[in-house]
C-alpha cells in the first residue's frame, strides 16, 4: 500500500485529533494516578535506604503537593505507550505497508525499555546516590532530617531522566525509519554524544566520578546499540530503494 497524500489542513486536523486523544487518556491516567499515589508514596518510604528513617512534612502543603506530583508522574508513565501509539497513528499515512508493520513494533519496545530504565534507576542509581548523600552528610557532622517533599523530589529527579534515557534506541530507530537519522550521522556525532551523556550522567547522580560512570556506561552502550539497530534499518531501506529503482526506475 502506497503512502497516503494529505494536505496541510488534513495534517493539522489529524494532529489535533491525536492531541485530544492524548489529553483525554492522560486525564483518565491521572485519575488512576491519584488512586495509586498514596500506595506509591508509602512504598517509597519503606524501601531500603529510608526504611529506618522518619520522613517529615515541613508545611501543610507538602502532603498535597507530593500527592499531586506523584499522581502526575504515574499518569505520565501510564500514558507513554498510548502517546507513542498516537504518534505512530499520526505518521502512519506517510508510511508504506511494510514500514507501518515495522514501526508498530516500537510501541511494545518502548514500553519494555521504559521499564528497564525505571528498574536501573530504582535498583542501581537511586540507592547509590542516596548512600553517597548520606555518607557526605555524616562526614560533615550533620543530622539527617528528611522532609517528604525533598525526598520524593530527589527520587523523581533521578528516576525520570534515567528512565527516559533508556528510550534512546527507540527514538533512534523511529527517526531512522523516517529517514531523519542514519548510522553514518550517529557515528559522526559520537564524540558529541559522549560529552552530552557524560553531562547528563553527572546531573542525575551525586558529584562523584564512580556514580557518574555507573550511569554513563549503560547510556553509552545504549547509544552504540542505537547505531547498530539504525544500521540494520538503514541497510534494509537501501535494499528496498534499489529494488524499487530496478523495477520502476528512480523515485
Amino acid at each position: 500500500m502506497k503512502p497516503k497524500s494529505m494536505t496541510f489542513i488534513e495534517h493539522w486536523k489529524e494532529l489535533r485529533k491525536r492531541l485530544i486523544w492524548c489529553a483525554l487518556f492522560f486525564a483518565l491516567a491521572l485519575v488512576a494516578g491519584m488512586g495509586l499515589a498514596i500506595p506509591v508514596i508509602r512504598h517509597l518510604t519503606e524501601i531500603g535506604p529510608v526504611r529506618d528513617m522518619s520522613l517529615n512534612a515541613f508545611s501543610p502543603w507538602d502532603a498535597i503537593r507530593i500527592y499531586m506530583q506523584v499522581a502526575v508522574y504515574v499518569a505520565f508513565f501510564l500514558s507513554i505507550p498510548f502517546i507513542l501509539y498516537q504518534v505512530w497513528r499520526f505518521v502512519m499515512p506517510g508510511l508504506h505497508e511494510n514500514e507501518r508493520k515495522a514501526t508498530a513494533m516500537y510501541i511494545p519496545f518502548a514500553a519494555v525499555m521504559l521499564i528497564l530504565g525505571a528498574a536501573f534507576g530504582f535498583f542501581v542509581v537511586f540507592p547509590g546516590a542516596f548512600r553517597f548523600a548520606g555518607l557526605l552528610t555524616e562526614s560533615m557532622g550533620l543530622v539527617e532530617t528528611f522532609g517528604l517533599a525533598q525526598f520524593v523530589s530527589f527520587f523523581l529527579n533521578i528516576m525520570v531522566p534515567v528512565s527516559l534515557l533508556f528510550e534512546l534506541p527507540v527514538v533512534v530507530l523511529f527517526l531512522t525509519k523516517l529517514r531523519i537519522l542514519n548510522p553514518m550521522r550517529l557515528a559522526k556525532y559520537r564524540r558529541h554524544a559522549i560529552l552530552l551523556l557524560l553531562i547528563v550522567s553527572a546531573l542525575v547522580t551525586p558529584p562523584d566520578l564512580i556514580s557518574a560512570l555507573i550511569v554513563f556506561a549503560p547510556m553509552m552502550l545504549l547509544y552504540e546499540l542505537s547505531i547498530m539497530l539504525s544500521r540494520v534499518v538503514y541497510r534494509r531501506q537501501v535494499e528496498a530503494d534499489k529494488a524499487w529503482e530496478a523495477e520502476y526506475g528512480e523515485r
